[in-house]
């Protein structure tokens, strides 16, 4: 009884450690993408002619 409890223990803690780099990188990329879209944004603030 013991070893299930200890492998469902090491099953769920492995899999909160792929959840939180998983989240870290899809985190990182999407602030990535914001960025380069807002420079791209106020660089052609200027070619707007109203």
């Amino acid at each position: 009884m013991d070893e299930k409890i200890f492998k469902t223990m090491g099953h769920s803690g492995a899999l909160a450690i792929a959840l939180g780099v998983i989240s870290i990188v899809v985190g990182l990329v999407s602030g990535v993408m914001l960025l380069i879209s807002g420079g791209r944004l106020l660089a052609g603030r200027s070619k707007i002619l109203f």
